[in-house]
């Protein structure tokens, strides 16, 4: 297959807040019957920040990225943030993340937000290929750093039961080997924009006129509306991903999609004949971990070996938009 952009992944590295939760824990909570939740939203136990931030997790990610790679944030040449949650408003959290690290504090390497919501690490490693290829960059740090619990109504069972939090960070690199990206779509179908929403504490709702209310200041999903449309445009998206390329879906060595729900992940599985054998499923101890779900499956896929030199991988997400991305790429290490 043609190589579009070559890079390498250097290094990877993950962090789990130390709290977990279980179901059980959050059924007796609720006045859920036992089983309840693993049985309907497919989680047994997430990881839950109740003493970390953002900017801490996106810390000790990237940290465990450079020991990894066997370099120092001085090789950095560009940071980019892929989340959806933050510490704060301004500024920007990868500066933050930056910030964290004194021996960056002479070290004027750009740091760049993205955030397609739960797609907002296969975007940044999208445009962090285009940024190698310009050949101004050599070495770029991608961090997805998530806490959803926070933005979370107990009143609303099934987005209480099926979020966790987490972060996770790759380093991509310039590389003269034939490994890289093959291809990369993404599309937005805009009459969904608002079936999952925060309402409260943008411009629109400013925390200064609206009074605390769990409903509007937490996380709502639509989650049937949001399935259907899924259901109705995923098809037509994968069709179109593959059809230039002389492999399917079924040809890939790996798919690592987002934790989306355990029906996002049934409903890939039958896209993909049936077969589940390669796609990486950890919604049962993870959760939904917004846009770090799909790093944190990439680094644990690479950890675990369950990703291998020349393999090909395929990022697949949904997101808040409605917005579906794919990237492909031929994974090295070289």
């Amino acid at each position: 297959m043609n190589i579009q952009r070559a890079f390498s992944i250097k290094g990877v590295g993950k962090y789990l807040p130390k709290t977990t939760i279980s179901s059980s824990k959050i059924e007796e909570e609720l006045g859920l019957s036992k089983g309840y939740i693993f049985k309907n939203i497919g989680v047994k136990t997430r990881h839950v920040a109740m003493e970390e931030s953002n900017t801490f997790m996106a810390e000790q990610a990237l940290r465990s990225a450079l020991k990894d790679a066997n370099m120092s944030i001085k090789d950095i040449d560009c940071l980019i943030g892929a989340s959806a949650t933050f510490d704060y408003i301004i500024p920007n959290r990868s500066c933050l993340i930056k910030n964290a690290f004194k021996e960056a504090f002479d070290l004027d390497f750009p740091c760049i937000d993205i955030d397609t919501v739960c797609t907002s690490f296969i975007s940044a490693l999208d445009y962090a290929t285009l940024l190698l290829h310009s050949g101004d960059y050599r070495n770029i740090a991608i961090v997805s750093s998530e806490i959803s619990s926070i933005g979370l109504n107990p009143n609303d069972a099934e987005t209480y039961s099926l979020f966790g939090d987490g972060a996770a960070a790759v380093i991509i690199s310039t590389t003269n080997q034939k490994n890289g990206l093959i291809q990369y779509k993404s599309k937005t179908y805009a009459e969904g924009a608002k079936y999952t929403i925060i309402e409260a504490g943008g411009n629109m709702n400013p925390t200064k006129n609206v009074p605390y209310d769990p409903a509007l200041y937490s996380f709502q999903m639509q989650g049937r509306k949001l399935l259907k449309k899924v259901k109705s445009t995923l098809p037509i998206f994968l069709s179109q991903f593959f059809k230039p390329l002389p492999v399917s879906l079924q040809d890939i060595n790996l798919i690592i999609p987002h934790q989306a729900s355990k029906l996002g992940l049934r409903m890939l599985a039958t896209l993909n004949k049936g077969n589940s054998e390669n796609i990486v499923d950890q919604l049962e101890n993870h959760g939904n971990c917004i846009a770090a779900s799909i790093p944190i499956a990439l680094v644990t896929s690479i950890e675990n070996k369950t990703l291998t030199e020349g393999d090909t991988c395929f990022l697949l997400g949904t997101a808040a938009g409605i917005t579906i991305s794919g990237l492909l790429f031929k994974y090295s290490r070289l």
